[in-house]
């Protein structure tokens, strides 16, 4: 029997953990995805944004699927997993220090060298769409890097990347609409990403200290089902304080 699956009949509650994290994490990756290419396509026409919008998911699914690739070898070569790592440390710290810094993440296209040297070529719709799918695979990348933090599992990985597929198409609006009303979650997403890069980071200590106890223990059954509760927390405490002592404020509950 495969050994992926093998694992999944193993530990059955273990698995369904992860599928539950990585809901949330592709879910709220995926409202960030589609609030970037919703600013993309706003100087369009009207008639023409739902095109470009829909060619931008076309995009996303087959640079996903790509991707698949690039997991599949991300889980066999060791050094990735702490670059990895670094990248999504990155991501969270790039959020938190443009929100201390109290700007506005705006797409500004016209600042675009590919935009810029596309656009006389293919005019204004076509140099949209290319910028889209140049998008679309930095956001297939960093979907995947939070994907394989939470497991080396090739089967939940590609149920990972295929739920942010999904995620885009279905959950993002609902996840939008949760967000304008708990906006603290975008910051408790960006936290766990954080989490994430720390997690893929560590491997360098399994790496070079394999018979180390605190090697055994990140590899342990303990440490995914700690790194599940974690995860949720973020999201579950604030959302539950939220709630019974409207702190972190809600909006409208001012």
């Amino acid at each position: 029997m495969n050994v992926h699956l093998q694992q999944i009949l193993d530990n059955p509650l273990a698995a369904l953990a992860i599928v539950g994290n990585l809901v949330i994490i592709e879910s709220l990756l995926s409202v960030d995805n589609a609030a970037v290419l919703a600013t993309m396509v706003s100087d369009l026409p009207r008639e023409q944004r739902h095109k470009a919008l829909r060619y931008g998911i076309i995009g996303a699914y087959v640079f996903r699927g790509l991707c698949l690739l690039f997991a599949s070898y991300l889980i066999q070569f060791w050094y990735l997993k702490p670059l990895g790592g670094l990248y999504l440390l990155y991501l969270a710290y790039s959020q938190f220090a443009s929100k201390h810094g109290s700007q506005e993440e705006n797409v500004d296209k016209e600042k675009s060298w590919f935009y810029r040297h596309t656009l006389g070529l293919i005019g204004p719709f076509w140099a949209t769409v290319a910028l889209i799918e140049l998008m679309d695979l930095a956001f297939s990348i960093d979907n995947v890097f939070a994907v394989v933090a939470f497991t080396d599992n090739l089967i939940l990985i590609c149920g990972g990347v295929f739920i942010g597929i999904l995620a885009m198409r279905l959950v993002a609006q609902a996840f939008v609409l949760l967000m304008g009303k708990y906006p603290f979650l975008e910051t408790a997403a960006f936290i766990v990403i954080g989490i994430l890069g720390l997690k893929l980071l560590l491997s360098l200590f399994e790496h070079y200290l394999p018979q180390h106890p605190f090697s055994h223990f990140l590899a342990s059954e303990t440490a995914d089902v700690g790194l599940t509760i974690l995860t949720v927390a973020v999201f579950a405490v604030p959302l539950l304080t939220s709630w019974l002592f409207g702190v972190p404020y809600r909006q409208g509950s001012r």
